[in-house]
């Protein structure tokens, strides 16, 4: 999944679809243009179907519209959506209506996944404002594992209630770690364990029947202390899919900009985050995608078994494709 402006895209994403042939889009930074303008980018993005080698396979096109600060898409159609920590308030009935009008709003304008709702669990309110990524925005449902299963799963049935595939994140959760990992390296959560109580939001959501989970970019020693999270084949195979029986789509949290990752060569993180288990690499910066593309290019011609690994993640993304009815009838 390549990264494009909500303006448009640019040259270089672009060319991640129709030369990389990149199956999957991700509108970033800021839009106050409205359901009708984001629309008319979404079709400009659904035109490079046509191109060969798409096989008329359409897009997911995805966005983080949690609301609060992390909401990409306003404007005229758009409603301002209150913060994860503000919806932890309502009703889960009222919480899951409110979800379906702002997906309802994301569908108008071509949208069908958001990258929300976050499910993790700040441990406090005391602890909350030195949660860089979490708890510093207000992005929590509230401070207990139950709190949070109970307004994100509403979030996520009210999403997929108007069409819109929610992507539950980030797993297996940032509500303990204090720095933020698109900013800074050597994130890490000490704390959570395989079977511990901040899994619980996740599992409830898998049973909801959540199609979408990204992983989170931090390092969890007490899980896995040989590999950070997208390189784990301990929390993807292990967890995700073992423990929680989850079938859907594994994304990864952006894969090219974050700073946790600047250890990795960008040619060995997709190819990385595959082999231990993930189906699709999030790559918010256009420009170092085709690194990542050729690094997984080049380790499938080397290596069979890999391979067979590559395969299986694009058929489990056809998959769910075919579920959102994206494929073409032919």
């Amino acid at each position: 999944m390549v990264g494009s402006p909500v303006s448009g895209p640019d040259a270089a994403t672009l060319a991640a679809l129709n030369e990389d042939h990149v199956g999957n889009v991700f509108l970033k930074g800021r839009s106050y243009a409205g359901t009708d303008v984001v629309a008319g980018v979404v079709a400009s993005l659904q035109a490079q179907v046509s191109a060969p080698g798409t096989a008329g396979v359409r897009q997911f096109i995805a966005t983080d519209q949690e609301g609060g600060m992390v909401q990409i898409m306003n404007g005229p159609g758009f409603s301002d959506i209150p913060a994860a920590v503000v919806q932890g308030a309502l009703d889960p009935g009222q919480l899951r209506a409110d979800a379906k009008l702002w997906g309802n709003e994301l569908a108008h304008a071509g949208v069908n996944v958001n990258f929300a709702p976050s499910l993790d669990t700040v441990p406090g309110a005391d602890f909350a404002p030195a949660n860089a990524p979490i708890g510093h925005f207000g992005r929590e449902y509230g401070y207990t594992p139950a709190d949070v299963s109970a307004h994100g799963v509403a979030f996520a049935q009210g999403m997929a209630d108007a069409g819109v595939a929610p992507a539950v994140k980030h797993f297996p959760g940032l509500g303990r770690v204090s720095a933020n990992t698109d900013t800074t390296s050597g994130v890490t959560d000490g704390i959570t364990v395989r079977n511990g109580p901040f899994i619980a939001p996740f599992r409830d959501a898998v049973r909801a029947g959540v199609r979408w989970m990204m992983i989170s970019n931090a390092s969890y020693p007490s899980i896995d202390p040989g590999e950070i999270a997208p390189f784990s084949s301990i929390i993807m195979r292990g967890m995700v899919r073992d423990d929680l029986g989850f079938t859907g789509i594994i994304v990864s949290d952006d894969i090219c900009d974050a700073v946790q990752l600047s250890f990795a060569a960008p040619s060995d993180r997709a190819a990385d985050f595959i082999a231990a288990g993930g189906t699709m690499a999030l790559c918010t910066n256009q420009n170092i995608l085709p690194q990542l593309s050729q690094g997984i290019l080049a380790r499938q011609a080397a290596d069979q078994a890999f391979a067979a690994v590559v395969d299986a993640a694009a058929l489990k993304v056809l998959e769910v494709k075919a579920e959102s009815g994206l494929l073409s009838a032919g």
